[in-house]
């Protein structure tokens, strides 16, 4: 039994996408109704299938007697949380042997890293790349050679245009393969010490090098627990990932099992067999509002506020701001972890992780337990963990109690009594706000604004020295028309250190910032940004703006009469150009829904 509210989102999001879901449903059975479609494709079309297949895999699929597996992968080596999926091919495609199916690389799809861009005119494709990605994956399954898919993705675009993808093509079944976090390095509080101090002057380039360097060390995912860690979380809590298999390290003969373990499984539920599960059946209503609970309860990513509307639309699924916000009011905050904490997702999973923080969802009444999962089983068998005995990978309950409160906690005792996220209104529009990490005296800030149009206007003034008050920093033009709607992390540095002087500072942009805004208050996706006209354009420097994260406010302090006589701010875009996402991603920007529609120029 699911707790009202749980139950009551999840019968609005029903109603209100009655129309749009049938019609997706009923796409997703046509397509099934044609059954496997290799038998469909003329003689020379299929053998271009195979021809580059061993003499094994080329009699099976000759004979179009067994099943297929896909693998779409996002693999490449400067990105250290997807450079583990090079050795993943060859996994699958032995377990799929084993399984007495095939399996074939289907196609790749670009993997940028938001690390390495932030700051830079990458940066303004990120956005975009995930419905880069979405459209390259379904390039990849256009071929009719496959019965079931593997998704090979971990960071931020990348999983949630999988996502969208993978229900593009939602008869068939499909299960997503993570490659797990890097081991910890040194931790996220001094890291984040050393940037601080950086931003002030204090310490070398050299310092910074070295700092950064330890901490993004190896192959695998980054610890702290921003976007692409909530991606992993999320697949976990919507069934799309074997129970326990979110965090568990890169090139060990845990991870490698979880990954044969997922072929075989993706294997036996094609339609082929008596245990048919398409994405379509486990992507519904309840899986999305399980997603949602379970960012909630661990102050996961403010991206996926974007990401999971545009996920829940490419299944006909509307999802809305007010869902979120309800939602919050009612999860409770069961994790510590950076930038929420000073712990690690490593520190995460061994104090209890995925399997005991499902187990205490479920219990509260906050998951539908009845959702459906790759494993066959509803959500409610998914509290447990892999292990390996003797070699054989088994799963056995999570533990009954966190083995460090710190990290996790019980729903009797969580760190905060709801969510992380929550949403503003008022006079300047709708926007975002991640509290988890935010001391209570800090979430209302009344100020100045000081108006900037990118993150380099802001360094620029702070290596002036004329922040040295307290004032709201007004970033605007940053949004999905403007530029790609970038994060802005280079500003939380120089924020939380006016802010550790004892000012009274925050940050309304039409930006993002992902989990990164830390400590610092921050509302973010301003809506209607400003490059469309939206109210953050007629803001004058000085204007005194409240942003209240518990009453749920953003305003100025400007009547509605002195609004409408003043001109909307123009940005010329053009001093801030310094590479070529601008030319290269005109029409996603021309296209692109605002963030509460999921920033989406494909669906």
């Amino acid at each position: 039994m699911v707790q009202q509210v749980i139950a009551d989102v999840t019968a609005r999001i029903t109603e209100r996408s009655r129309p749009t879901r049938a019609a997706y449903l009923a796409r997703m059975e046509a397509m099934r109704r044609t059954g496997p479609r290799r038998g469909a494709l003329g003689c020379a079309n299929l053998a271009h299938g195979f021809a580059a297949c061993g003499v094994h895999d080329k009699a099976e699929l000759r004979a179009d007697v067994v099943p297929n597996l896909g693998i779409v992968t996002a693999y490449n080596d400067m990105l250290s949380a997807h450079q583990p999926y090079e050795r993943f091919p060859a996994i699958l495609k032995q377990a799929a042997r084993e399984a007495g199916g095939v399996a074939q690389v289907a196609g790749g799809v670009p993997a940028m890293c938001d690390g390495v861009t932030q700051g830079r005119a990458g940066m303004e494709m990120s956005l975009f790349s995930r419905d880069v990605i979405a459209l390259a994956a379904a390039i990849a399954l256009s071929h009719d050679m496959f019965d079931a898919v593997v998704f090979l993705g971990i960071c931020d675009k990348i999983v949630p245009g999988l996502v969208i993808a993978a229900q593009a093509y939602g008869h068939l079944p499909a299960v997503f393969v993570p490659a797990g976090p890097m081991p910890s390095g040194i931790s996220n509080d001094q890291k984040s010490k050393v940037r601080q101090l950086y931003a002030e002057g204090k310490v070398s380039r050299a310092d910074l090098l070295d700092a950064e360097a330890a901490s993004y060390h190896a192959p695998g995912t980054c610890t702290f627990y921003g976007t692409a860690n909530s991606n992993q979380m999320l697949m976990e809590a919507m069934g799309l990932h074997l129970p326990g298999a979110s965090f568990v390290n890169p090139n060990t003969p845990l991870r490698d099992a979880l990954t044969a373990a997922a072929a075989k499984r993706a294997l036996a539920m094609t339609a082929l067999g008596n245990d048919y599960t398409p994405t379509s059946q486990i992507l519904d209503e309840r899986a999305f509002v399980n997603g949602v609970v379970a960012l909630h309860a661990t102050g996961g990513s403010t991206n996926h506020v974007i990401h999971l509307v545009a996920m829940a639309r490419a299944g006909g699924m509307i999802l809305t701001l007010e869902d979120f916000d309800d939602l919050s009011k009612v999860v409770p905050l069961l994790t510590r972890i950076y930038p929420n904490g000073s712990a690690d997702v490593n520190h995460f999973t061994a104090a209890g992780g995925t399997g005991y923080l499902i187990g205490q969802l479920l219990q509260a009444g906050l998951l539908h337990p009845d959702a459906r999962t790759v494993t066959g089983s509803p959500l409610a068998d998914h509290a447990k963990e892999p292990y390996l005995d003797e070699g054989e990978l088994k799963f056995r309950d999570a533990p009954p109690q966190s083995l460090d409160p710190s990290v996790l906690r019980p729903v009797t005792d969580p760190f905060s009594a709801d969510g992380g996220l929550r949403m503003l209104d008022g006079n300047l529009g709708r926007a975002v706000i991640k509290i988890s990490a935010v001391a209570p005296e800090r979430r209302l800030v009344r100020a100045p604004a000081l108006i900037f149009h990118s993150q380099e206007e802001v360094e620029a003034a702070f290596k002036r020295g004329e922040l040295n008050r307290d004032f709201i920093a007004v970033v605007r033009f940053q949004g999905v028309k403007a530029i790609g709607m970038p994060e802005l992390h280079k500003l939380t540095p120089i924020l939380a250190s006016v802010m550790a002087h004892g000012h009274k500072v925050a940050l309304v942009t039409d930006g993002r910032m992902s989990g990164a805004s830390g400590k610092v208050p921050a509302a973010i996706h301003v809506t209607p940004e400003a490059q469309a006209g939206g109210p953050i354009a007629r803001l004058r420097e000085g204007d005194i703006v409240t942003l209240d994260a518990e009453a749920g406010v953003l305003t100025a302090e400007v009547s509605p009469e002195e609004f409408a006589r003043r001109d909307l701010a123009i940005c010329d875009l053009e001093p801030y150009e310094h590479g070529y996402g601008r030319e290269l991603f005109q029409t996603f920007r021309d296209v692109a829904s605002g963030p509460e529609l999921g920033a989406s120029s494909i669906s």
